[in-house]
């Protein structure tokens, strides 16, 4: 799936506005999770295991010429309206449900009162541009936190709580899964190898 989502983020990401947050990260980019320090009370996920194995989120978009399209193509207008449909409808993994999970994405503030945060998207990517056009649902979060705490856009946390497939919808984008947010953990990034 990643190398799939590659090809077309490099496509969506280039017209991504600016963050507040310092370029530690290359738009894109995925956090890596080796090494890190779990609560074992919540089972630690990627991004990868939101989606049923084999969904490829480009199906029936591979063989299309994305770089020989322009803006304004009538071509170009029906696949992103097509992507966005298939994306809308993507399917998540029933044995998630009411899981209690630990992952590590990038703050999309729904609500934010001085940097205090209670409502967001969690997303899985650096730069993710949820308006132009979203993640797949199965890659979006929408998070609830039982207590507010601080954070930006585009700043990385590990998130943990409760999972639950349950569709929301919001200006900035719409999540296939829920998640009650119990603790909210400044993301370090590992040391490299």
């Amino acid at each position: 799936m990643r190398s799939a989502l590659s090809i077309l983020l490099a496509l969506l990401l280039l017209g991504c506005g600016e963050s507040s947050t310092p370029p530690a990260f290359r738009l894109g980019e995925r956090l890596p999770v080796a090494g890190s320090a779990a609560d074992a009370n919540y089972r630690e996920i990627n991004w990868d295991d939101l989606a049923p194995k084999g969904w490829d989120p480009l199906d029936g978009f591979k063989r299309e010429e994305f770089a020989a399209l322009k803006d304004g193509d009538p071509r170009a207008n029906e696949m992103l309206r097509k992507l966005q449909d298939a994306w809308n409808d993507a399917p998540t993994v029933p044995a998630l449900d009411q899981q209690n999970v630990r992952i590590a994405g990038f703050l999309v503030p729904l609500d934010a009162e001085r940097d205090q945060l209670r409502e967001f998207l969690l997303v899985p990517y650096f730069g993710a541009c949820i308006h132009s056009p979203p993640p797949p649902t199965n890659q979006t979060l929408h998070v609830v936190m039982d207590k507010p705490f601080t954070g930006r856009m585009m700043e990385p946390f590990w998130i943990s709580g409760r999972l639950r497939i349950d569709r929301k919808d919001s200006p900035l984008g719409s999540a296939a899964y829920t998640l009650q947010g119990q603790l909210a953990e400044a993301y370090v990034r590992p040391p490299a190898p």
